[in-house]
């Protein structure tokens, strides 16, 4: 019998469905995947680290709000009726600051369409409560050392998977939580599914990253990846399917007869996305190491991924947290003609001298910061950019300021430039309007100052964390000794050899790069050091650049602290989480053996 049942859970497989990139992400993933996927769970990841913001915001105007509306009105609505009669049950952290707010919407819902549901809520995630204490007794920031801001908008504990898999435990159709990490709305489906212990840390560690592989949606099946033009059919890309089984390896593949493309490199760029050091990737649950990770193409748009090891976490909880900076306004202007680049900075500079006076007139002081970008000047590549005569500009101005009232007088003045200074001046847009800047902060708090706890119709229960295990150090790994070919070398770029895609963590940029061939690795390893990107990128690296190595798909990744401007919403930038610092990157000249070169496909 023990026989019978081993083989049945080694035969089990759980497809999970990942229906939704962030808040705003396209109506057709949880479409997709009901219809067509197969799938016995759909997730949705919601929370970026300013959403709460957001959220709390629209909660302090309404409150009744403060929840991912889009999750109730276009996603739900379009497919619950359909997945109920499936089996399928669906968990979400689309609860935002108000799961409460949002499990009522989805009740009512289901109610109109004639369906019944069993909904569980967590919560226990919102610290702001804690925040004064914490302060008092002397918190900091975790990566920076500074200390609490005195006015926190919102303070929230990265809950882990655990309350999640103790209501589908419950009995739970669809489970809704607030702040919790992204990958944990999928590690709490396969701990429900197969029974993992809490202890069990190597499996813990590969079903938290299945949940990173689908918790940004399409970015696993060919989206923003780096050959894109070999990714077919962009308006009906797939989205991500996890195949899981219990000895944590997992397939990750997309619906059939749906675009995009899931192969070893879109799959491992997202493996790379936003993980900082790979051997200590921290977790609620568990501290994963994902430097021997594998990726193998089984089949059409089907990669096995297996490798991942796990360490007991550590006994505190992350708190993203947010504090009120002042409040900016942003325009743009496209300048068209001659001289377009020229005639669209002096535009800008004129901006900010009549907006200085203005202040000063009305007994304002300064502004807080300034920033002005030329768009289609490759303005952001500094002096990385190539200079040539461009006929049309997009003029971006961005300013901030401690009080409101100085930017909304401020802002009439930029429909001035239609009819005062340069030819060529149209697409305004109108007036822009002010908005509240959120500088983000985050700090560990003790997991026993936090209490998860499940709602299940009348029951609410607390969650129970497991006792501290020891905590464990990431095996050493041998470091890499294949020595490069001699002979003669050529310079090609730095895309010639590899993949890259980059994201945020706050003011943190993380850029990974992927060797197109096992045998280039040793090339980016020599080539592409800390002290050259940091000499590289130094127009927007303020801070250190760290490098970590993953042998076990040839990969580098680059950990850049104070790049992004402040991140955010509290950088003046353009592009504010990093998205475009990978693409910068892939154009550093790079000398490659001539022979490696031949591994390589033309």
């Amino acid at each position: 019998m023990d026989q019978q049942m081993n083989s049945q859970a080694a035969n089990k497989l759980v497809r999970i469905g990942g229906a939704s990139g962030f808040w705003g992400d396209s109506s057709l993933g949880p479409m997709q995947l009901v219809r067509q996927g197969d799938i016995d769970y759909l997730v949705f990841d919601y929370l970026a680290e300013l959403t709460m913001s957001i959220l709390a915001g629209a909660r302090m105007k309404r409150p009744e709000e403060g929840y991912a509306i889009d999750f109730v009105t276009v996603a739900l609505r379009s497919v619950l009726k359909q997945a109920v009669e499936k089996g399928i049950r669906i968990v979400s952290n689309a609860g935002g600051v108000n799961p409460k707010g949002c499990a009522a919407a989805v009740q009512a819902l289901a109610d109109e369409l004639g369906v019944a549901v069993r909904i569980a809520i967590v919560e226990g995630d919102d610290v702001l409560p804690l925040a004064a204490a914490m302060r008092a007794a002397g918190t900091v920031g975790m990566s920076n050392g500074e200390p609490m801001p005195e006015r926190l908008v919102t303070a929230n504990a990265y809950l882990g998977a655990l309350p999640v898999a103790q209501a589908l435990d419950a009995g739970a159709d669809i489970v809704i939580t607030g702040r919790c990490v992204d990958s944990a709305v999928t590690l709490g489906v396969l701990m429900h599914e197969f029974g993992w212990a809490p202890d069990d840390f190597d499996r813990l560690a590969a079903g938290s990253l299945a949940g990173h592989i689908i918790e940004c949606g399409c970015q696993a099946t060919g989206g923003l990846h780096t050959d894109w033009a070999a990714v077919p059919d962009w308006a009906n890309i797939g989205y991500p399917i996890v195949e899981c089984r219990d000895d944590g390896s997992f397939v990750v593949t997309k619906p059939a007869d749906t675009g995009g493309l899931v192969s070893p490199g879109t799959v491992g760029e997202q493996l790379l996305y936003e993980i900082g050091d790979p051997a200590c990737y921290l977790l609620p649950d568990v501290v994963c190491d994902f430097r021997q990770v594998r990726l193998e193409q089984v089949g059409p748009h089907c990669v096995l991924v297996t490798g991942a090891r796990g360490l007991p976490p550590t006994a505190t909880y992350k708190v993203s947290s947010t504090a009120p900076a002042g409040f900016k306004v942003s325009a743009q202007l496209t300048i068209v003609g001659i001289d377009a680049a020229a005639k669209a900075k002096r535009t800008g500079e004129a901006l900010l001298e009549r907006g200085r006076r203005l202040l000063r007139e009305n007994g304002f002081a300064d502004f807080l910061a300034t920033h002005i970008e030329l768009l289609g000047t490759e303005s952001a590549y500094g002096p990385l950019a190539r200079r040539f005569p461009t006929r049309e500009v997009v003029l971006r101005l961005t300013v901030t300021h401690a009080d409101r009232r100085a930017l909304e007088m401020y802002s009439r003045e930029f429909a001035a430039p239609g009819t005062s200074w340069s030819p060529g001046t149209t697409g305004s847009g109108g007036r822009p309007s002010v908005s509240p800047v959120l500088r983000q902060f985050a700090w560990l708090i003790a997991k026993e100052q936090v209490t998860p706890t499940v709602t299940l119709g009348e029951t609410t229960f607390t969650v129970t964390l497991p006792p501290p295990s020891p905590q464990g150090v990431a095996e050493r790994l041998a470091p890499l000794e294949d020595a490069l070919p001699v002979g003669p070398r050529q310079t090609v770029p730095l895309v010639r050899i590899a993949l890259g895609r980059s994201g945020d963590k706050g003011d943190t940029s993380n850029i990974g790069l992927i060797a197109r061939h096992p045998a280039l690795l040793p090339v980016l390893i020599e080539q592409v050091t800390p002290e050259r990107v940091k000499d590289y990128l130094g127009h927007l690296v303020q801070g250190p650049v760290h490098r970590y190595e993953l042998p076990g798909i040839h990969a580098i990744n680059l950990l850049c602290e104070h790049a992004l401007g402040g991140g955010g919403m509290a950088s003046l930038r353009n592009d504010p989480l990093g998205k475009g610092m990978a693409q910068m990157l892939l154009d550093l000249p790079i000398e490659v053996p001539e022979s490696l070169l031949q591994e390589l496909p033309e």
